[in-house]
């Protein structure tokens, strides 16, 4: 019996530790802005966006906290295809961010104690229609 309660604490501390998994970037409190309507993407597409930049950051952008996200606009993102010859208008999208970084300085690579304004996120659209992470940065 005393085997059982000590597996049995051993396995809820195991769950309730997070198993030692990497915390990612604080998506809490992220503002979204206004934006313009747009003729490439619906508001759901661009909302959707929105939940995909959130998602990458939490998992990758550890010690840093999204402050805000917004639609680039229409002109922005046939900048973008310019760069990426082979994507078709409506297959690519560009969201801004604003983020600040805390005095680890995330993975490294960002400066401590910062805030980044006018992030990129470049996504795609695969082949279901979902957005998916192709670049960011300034």
């Amino acid at each position: 019996m005393k085997t059982k309660v000590v597996a049995v604490a051993f396995l809820l501390l195991f769950i309730l530790s997070g198993c030692g998994a990497k915390s990612g970037g604080n998506v809490d409190d992220v503002q979204i802005a206004d934006w313009e309507p747009s003729e490439l993407f619906s508001d759901e597409e661009v909302e959707a966006a929105f939940q995909t930049v959130k998602d990458y950051f939490s998992e990758n952008f550890e010690g840093c906290t999204l402050t805000q996200l917004s639609y680039s606009g229409d002109t922005y993102v046939e900048t973008w295809m310019q760069a990426y010859e082979d994507v078709e208008p409506g297959e690519i999208i560009v969201i801004l961010s604003s983020f600040d970084v805390d005095s680890s300085g995330g993975d490294g690579s960002l400066n401590p104690d910062s805030t980044y304004d006018n992030w990129n996120w470049v996504l795609v659209q695969d082949d279901d229609g979902n957005w998916v992470h192709l670049d960011h940065g300034y």
